[in-house]
């Protein structure tokens, strides 16, 4: 499978990043209770960072609503994952324990402030290309409705869409019958590649270490668009 992102983002923006990390052999099930608490105690933490500095003024948060518009995006009317969830924070709606890869996915973009997906690559065809929504690109989304995702940055395979910053398709979803995914973080501009390939190795050698298996992580650039799994 190789992945690999669209010239047009890099015309917008060249130092746009994204983090991938492959997973493989991992078991998704219920989260450890220790692991619950840890999430639990971070994001009433959160909440209280909160209501000392809003959401917006976050700095991983303000930098993608800035390159969310950038592309064309209205960042009021559609949020960026990161920005949603934690707005569910400062509102003490706190997030309800899915499954190991659900919960540690959502832990990375509070921790990170940025959005970050995790999808089943048994429900990927082919090859994979990053790139800019248009009017009829969309798909059937995790939030139970059909999303549309014109000047929205999301991914595609051989059957189409299958995931983005904003919201995640059913299609390529995980489960706990997965055991074999793709995690992607859509890094902030501003940081370095040396910086993201230490975050994506954190967030890597963290998740195995709750689901068990091997991880391999890499950062596309402009300087490296493309990579093979």
């Amino acid at each position: 499978m190789n992945i690999s992102i669209n010239d047009s983002l890099f015309t917008v923006n060249e130092q746009f990043k994204i983090g991938l990390i492959h997973y493989s052999k991992i078991i998704v099930e219920e989260s450890p209770q220790m692991f619950k608490g840890r999430t639990q105690l971070y994001q009433e933490n959160l909440f209280l960072e909160l209501q000392e500095k809003p959401v917006t003024e976050r700095t991983g948060i303000k930098e993608w609503r800035q390159l969310w518009k950038s592309y064309g995006a209205n960042p009021n009317r559609y949020r960026h994952s990161a920005e949603s969830l934690m707005r569910r924070i400062a509102k003490q709606q706190y997030l309800t324990p899915f499954h190991t890869a659900v919960d540690l996915n959502n832990f990375f973009s509070l921790q990170y402030e940025i959005p970050v997906g995790i999808y089943d690559m048994d429900g990927i065809q082919g090859n994979v290309e990053i790139q800019i929504g248009n009017a009829s690109t969309g798909y059937e989304g995790i939030n139970g409705r059909y999303n549309t995702l014109e000047n929205i940055i999301y991914l595609k395979d051989t059957f189409g869409p299958f995931g983005s910053p904003y919201v995640d398709s059913k299609r390529t979803a995980v489960t706990e019958v997965t055991t074999n995914a793709l995690q992607i973080f859509y890094l902030r501009p501003s940081i370095s590649e040396q910086e993201a390939q230490k975050l994506l190795n954190s967030a890597g050698k963290m998740f195995t270490q709750v689901s068990g298996g091997e991880f391999e992580a890499h950062v596309l650039s402009t300087e490296n668009k493309k990579i093979h799994f």
